[in-house]
């Protein structure tokens, strides 16, 4: 029973890995504009270890770091992300969040790193 347990839990980390690699490869992928390196076709302003989401009715842009990626709070935002979104298309990552809860969780995220 144990075993099974352990195995069960295994696959969901793997899973949510792949889930994970499949954001961070297409928020990478994303634009073909002259604000963006050739190079690797991530946006300019953009650092290393970063990716865009946008958020909200206005679809506010922000920039996150990967990190942030590990935490169940912002895993809950990405399926609900994929839910009603999906993730194969070329706006970039929206998340469908307030924009006042999305910056209250991510504060208290950075608080905790």
């Amino acid at each position: 029973m144990l075993l099974a347990a352990m195995a069960q839990k295994r696959s969901s980390r793997l899973s949510q890995s792949a889930v994970i690699k499949q954001i961070l490869r297409r928020c990478s992928s994303l634009g073909k504009k002259s604000s963006y390196n050739d190079e690797n076709r991530l946006p300019l302003d953009v650092p290393k270890g970063h990716f865009v989401v946008y958020v909200g009715e206005n679809r506010s842009r922000f920039i996150v770091p990967i990190s942030f990626l590990g935490h169940y709070e912002f895993q809950c935002l990405l399926r609900q992300a994929e839910e009603e979104f999906g993730f194969d298309h070329e706006m970039g990552l929206t998340i469908p969040c307030d924009e006042a809860i999305f910056l209250s969780m991510t504060s208290s995220i950075m608080l905790r790193c």
